[in-house]
Formats: structure tokens, C-alpha cells, sequence
């Protein structure tokens, strides 16, 4: 029994069918469509030439052979003499003159003639005897038939016209196949220049280049898939352009608690009379918060992230748990005030928490004195307000703002793209000094008459 399966038949089955150029397919398909067409509309007409000029000359030499019989007396079998060539009978016609039962009397043509003996019925006959296209005629008598005249042509001379017919046909044909072959060269090239472009695309935007906008072809399917890959390659593109920001505001999200961590143990190790303990405990607390950013920013990173309805005094407790310490240390106070009655608002929390410790960060490390966290009802939504008491924002002297320190809001495009999936808004509420910003939260359940005062405020 055979339990394993035939190499040669895997390996019959695996291998790579040979593939052929589309250009050559349209040309193959289309010049043998036209020489297929050709052959049978001209076989057909070579056929239908052939014995049009078979039925013609058979006409003329029945006409001859009755202008013969005419002139050949009745008595030309008892008597034997030559018979005079009618006036316009062509030179290439040989006449003979035949008894009723077949044999030759006089003239040219073969000793014994079948046609000659049918026609004892009195009527003409044709066929080819010898090679030669023959008629044969009775010669009238009044009472018995004795001698028939006979005409003949031969084949050569009677194919002459066929045949400048046919070489007629023929070039006819082959140009048609010629022309069929350059229209069928330029139709191959429209056909495959535009999947030759889509091809070179792709393989563009495979190596990551943003391909160019290809040229309409004229072609409903090409045109459509050229369009549908530009398309993607702009979304692809804006994808990539995308994942690089967040990667680059991410790490410098992770590079301001990983600092604090390396200064922190290098400080340790720096004062021999230092609380290592103490420091170690410092040290995984804040590895601790390190491993809940970096699951926050995978979480964030996930192409669906599901929106909640928020807990605002639980966000107020996680802002507390992960900055006060922080601002013990640095000799500042951080104070978190929360109102009441606060509307509904759905939007991932995690991103919420992100886009805060982005603002409560930048306070800390480019703001002064003491940093306020508000939060209010601001018409029919929720605005979020980290203040603190720095000399604020510099406006440059375009609409970008730069701040009065050169690594000031290097996290704000992260909290700007975290605000967008949040589904709110981040503005400079005051410029400063004690600048303002606000994360603008709209309500799940939208109050009438509320939505002009936040886009108000907002603005």
C-alpha cells in the first residue's frame, strides 16, 4: 500500500504554469481571428469563382458546338472532310467531328469519344475527356442522327482566369491579415500599457513610494483600477505618515518617565548614604506606571478602540495617583477640581487619561508654580482645563506658536491625535501668561440649543 504522495505528480502539480504576454495574446487572438475569417469567406468564394468560370466557358463552348453542328452536313460520315473553324471561335478550341457511336471522323480530338456517343439523344453534353473541357452537339438530320460535332477546351485555358482570380483573393487576404496584425499590434499596446503602469504602481508602492497619477487610458476597467490603487495608495500613505508620528510622539511620551527613572537610581547610587530601599520602591513604582503607558499606547494603537461612558472622579483619582507624587518631588502642587453635574460623555478613557498626562507633562516640565486640573459643563459638553502659572505661549510671527522653551508641547501632537480619537477637540483656551488648555468632550446626549455655545467656546 502507498502511503505518501508521488513526487512527480506534487511537483507536476506545483509547478508554475508558463504564462504569455497579454500584448502577444491580443495580437495571436486577433491576427488569428482574422485569418480564420479570411480562410472561410475565402475558400467558399475561391469555390464559387472556380465554377462561375467553369459554368462560362462551359456556355461558350455549348455555343460553339452548335455553331459547329450547324456548318457539319448531314452526310459527313459517309463523306469525311474538314470542318472550317467558325468566324470568332478562339484558336485554343479544338472541333472534331464524331460518329453517333463515338469514334472520330475528322478534326482533332480523341479517337473514341463517350460524349460523342450520348448524344444520340439528341441534346448536348459536357464533360472533361482527355484533360480537356468538352461539349459535344448532335448535327440536325431529318431522319437519323449520324454525326455529332464536338468542341473542347483545355484545363490550363480554362483555369487561366481562375486562377489570377484566386492570386486576387489571396493578396486580398494576406493584406487583411497584415492590417489585422499593425491593428492588432497597437490594440495589444492599449491593451497592456495600462496594466504595465498599474504593474510598475504597485511595485512602487510596494518599495514605498507614492506612485504618480497614471494617465487615462480610455480603458472602463483599467481607468477604474488605477483609480482604486491611488486611492489606496493615499490612504496607505496616510497610514504610514500616521503610525511614524505616533511612534515618534510615543517615545517622546516614554522618554520623560524613563529619565526620571535613570536619574532617580543614578542618584542612589551617587550618595553612599542614600535609601537604597527606598529608591528601589521609587524606581518600580515608576516602572509600574511605565508598563501601564506602554499598554495604554498599544491599546491606543489598535485600529478599533471602544468608547465608554467616563468615570470623571475615577480619571480625577488615576490623575492624582500618577502625578502628585511627581510634583511632590519637584516641589510643586497639582490640584484637581471637579464640578458637578457633569453631562454624559462616551469616549475611551484611556485615550482621555493619555491626552491629561501629555498636558499635566508639559506643565511640569516647561510650566511654573502650581498646575490646576478643572473640570466644567461648557454648554452641552465637558471641558477639561490644565492651567499653570508659567509666562505662557509666544506667538511666532506666523499662525504657528511656539512656546518660550524650545522643547515646550513636543507631546502635543500625540494629545491632538488622541483628542481626534476621543472624538474632541484640543485648543490654547489663554496663551498666557498662566496659559490654558482645554480638551473640549462633547455629550453623548446633546441638549437642544447647546451645541452653537460649545463650538462658541471652543473657538
Amino acid at each position: 500500500m502507498r502511503t505518501g504522495a508521488d513526487p512527480e505528480a506534487s511537483r507536476g502539480r506545483g509547478a508554475p504554469k508558463r504564462t504569455t504576454p497579454l500584448r502577444r495574446r491580443v495580437l495571436v487572438a486577433i491576427v488569428s481571428a482574422t485569418a480564420l475569417g479570411v480562410v472561410l469567406f475565402a475558400i467558399p468564394l475561391a469555390f464559387a469563382v472556380q465554377r462561375l468560370y467553369r459554368g462560362e466557358h462551359i456556355a461558350q463552348l455549348q455555343r460553339d458546338a452548335n455553331r459547329v453542328a450547324a456548318s457539319v452536313p448531314e452526310k459527313a460520315a459517309a463523306v469525311p472532310r474538314t470542318i472550317k473553324r467558325p468566324s470568332g471561335m478562339s484558336s485554343s478550341v479544338h472541333i472534331g467531328v464524331y460518329r453517333i457511336d463515338g469514334r472520330l471522323i475528322s478534326g482533332t480530338g480523341p479517337a473514341y469519344s463517350a460524349l460523342a456517343a450520348a448524344s444520340a439523344d439528341g441534346r448536348l453534353h459536357e464533360g472533361t475527356e482527355a484533360g480537356r473541357l468538352t461539349v459535344t452537339a448532335p448535327v440536325p438530320s431529318d431522319t437519323t442522327l449520324e454525326v455529332s460535332a464536338q468542341v473542347s477546351l483545355s484545363n490550363n485555358d480554362a483555369t487561366n482566369g481562375v486562377l489570377a482570380v484566386w492570386a486576387t483573393i489571396a493578396a486580398i487576404a494576406a493584406a487583411a491579415i497584415v492590417l489585422a496584425a499593425v491593428f492588432a499590434r497597437r490594440q495589444a499596446r492599449a491593451i497592456a500599457l495600462p496594466l504595465e503602469q498599474l504593474t510598475a504602481a504597485t511595485t512602487a508602492l510596494g518599495a514605498g513610494e507614492l506612485p504618480g497619477r497614471l494617465p487615462p487610458s480610455g480603458i472602463l476597467e483599467a481607468d477604474a483600477a488605477a483609480e482604486a490603487l491611488q486611492q489606496t495608495a493615499g490612504r496607505l500613505v496616510g497610514t504610514l505618515r500616521r503610525q511614524r508620528a505616533f511612534q515618534r510622539d510615543v517615545s517622546h511620551q516614554l522618554r520623560t518617565p524613563l529619565t526620571g527613572l535613570m536619574l532617580g537610581l543614578e542618584s542612589a547610587l551617587a550618595r553612599p548614604d542614600a535609601d537604597l530601599r527606598g529608591s528601589i520602591e521609587t524606581a518600580v513604582g515608576r516602572l509600574e506606571q511605565l508598563h501601564r503607558i506602554v499598554e495604554e499606547l498599544l491599546l491606543l494603537a489598535e485600529p478599533d478602540v471602544a468608547a465608554e461612558t467616563l468615570d470623571f472622579d475615577r480619571l480625577s483619582d488615576a490623575v492624582r495617583l500618577r502625578w502628585h507624587g511627581v510634583y511632590a518631588e519637584a516641589g510643586r502642587q497639582l490640584a484637581v477640581d471637579i464640578a458637578t453635574d457633569l453631562p454624559e460623555v462616551h469616549a475611551p478613557e484611556v485615550a482621555v487619561r493619555q491626552i491629561l498626562d501629555v498636558l499635566i507633562g508639559n506643565a511640569l516640565q516647561h510650566g511654573a508654580g502650581t498646575v490646576a486640573v478643572t473640570v466644567n459643563r461648557l454648554g452641552d459638553g465637558v471641558a477639561i482645563d490644565v492651567r499653570d502659572e508659567g509666562p505662557g505661549f509666544v506667538m511666532a510671527s506666523g499662525p504657528a506658536r511656539t512656546s518660550t522653551h524650545a522643547a515646550r508641547g513636543l507631546g502635543l501632537p500625540l494629545a491632538r491625535s488622541l483628542t481626534q480619537l476621543a472624538g474632541g477637540s484640543l485648543v490654547e483656551a489663554d496663551i498666557g501668561p498662566a496659559p490654558v488648555l482645554r480638551l473640549l468632550l462633547p455629550s453623548s446626549r446633546p441638549e437642544s440649543g447647546r451645541v452653537d455655545g460649545v463650538q462658541n467656546s471652543a473657538s
